[in-house]
């Protein structure tokens, strides 16, 4: 059976760190750099990247628009 995996790609140039995307993640994927961005805030990153399913939930949250999911199919 083909498994999901998903990509989170972030502009962090555009992200202002509001974190919806860190609280709407299901598997806590998302959490805020400790840098900032060249605007200053914590823009968010991914920090557990195997665990992404791709669910794009992420990006639907996001006010900004800065946020990118790929998805990919692979066999076990």
């Amino acid at each position: 059976m083909a498994k999901i995996k998903g990509t989170v790609v972030i502009d962090k140039e555009r992200c202002k760190g509001c974190n919806l995307c860190v609280v709407a993640c299901p598997v806590q994927v998302l959490a805020l750099a400790g840098e900032v961005n060249g605007k200053g805030y914590n823009y968010s990153q991914m920090v557990r990247p195997d665990d992404c399913i791709g669910c794009a939930s992420c990006a639907i949250v996001c006010p900004d628009s800065c946020i990118a999911v790929y998805r990919q199919k692979f066999e076990e």
